[in-house]
């Protein structure tokens, strides 16, 4: 399996952050969505970010913004569908899709989450630890994207609802000192990151 292109789920409202986009929340020296692209970045062939509303408030991080083609936030699955879209057009085979919010994912979530789908010859990877599933951390064939827009016209809106119809593979993450896939929903969420990056400066 050839290196994926990755996506940024970023198109949330964030509403119990109060609003706005919090992958631009400051973490440290950068932001939630600076670790993110720091960590994902090497891992992938290229990246893209999915956030609706005005591209340009993302110009800095200089990597293509494209919204979802679905309307009415759609959730996670609008994401990957757009991912999906743009993935086709740069003639790639799969995208892995990381969340905006979880800045402290595994330096080796995509070549676990292709062993995964290769080892259980399945189209689909998600990311698993002790805690659950989290499915916005998954590898998703291009092949897949027309069963997803139908999908999403016929009101499927829970990833897991969508995946299991496949037989999704599962990449098992250890929890270590925190769940790798913790991620920043709310101001204490926030104050919490600040400290996990403290103990893994």
């Amino acid at each position: 399996m050839k290196q994926p292109l990755g996506v940024i789920l970023a198109g949330g409202q964030a509403t119990r952050m109060g609003g706005g986009d919090k992958g631009l929340l400051r973490l440290g020296q950068s932001t939630l969505l600076g670790h993110v692209i720091d960590r994902f970045a090497p891992q992938v062939a290229g990246l893209c970010l999915n956030a609706n509303g005005e591209p340009a408030r993302f110009a800095a991080f200089g990597m293509p913004v494209i919204g979802d083609t679905v309307e009415g936030f759609a959730g996670p699955l609008a994401g990957v569908l757009a991912g999906l879209d743009w993935a086709a057009t740069k003639g790639a085979d799969h995208i892995v899709t990381a969340a905006a919010d979880t800045p402290f994912f595994p330096g080796d979530l995509v070549p676990r989450l292709q062993m995964a789908a290769e080892l259980a010859g399945k189209p689909i990877a998600l990311a698993r630890t002790d805690n659950g599933r989290h499915p916005t951390f998954g590898l998703w064939p291009v092949a897949l994207r027309e069963d997803l827009r139908v999908a999403l016209a016929d009101g499927v809106r829970k990833v897991v609802q969508w995946t299991d119809i496949y037989g999704t593979a599962m990449a098992d993450f250890p929890t270590g000192r925190f769940d790798p896939f913790f991620n920043v929903n709310t101001p204490e969420d926030l104050v919490l990151a600040e400290s996990y990056a403290g103990r893994l400066s």
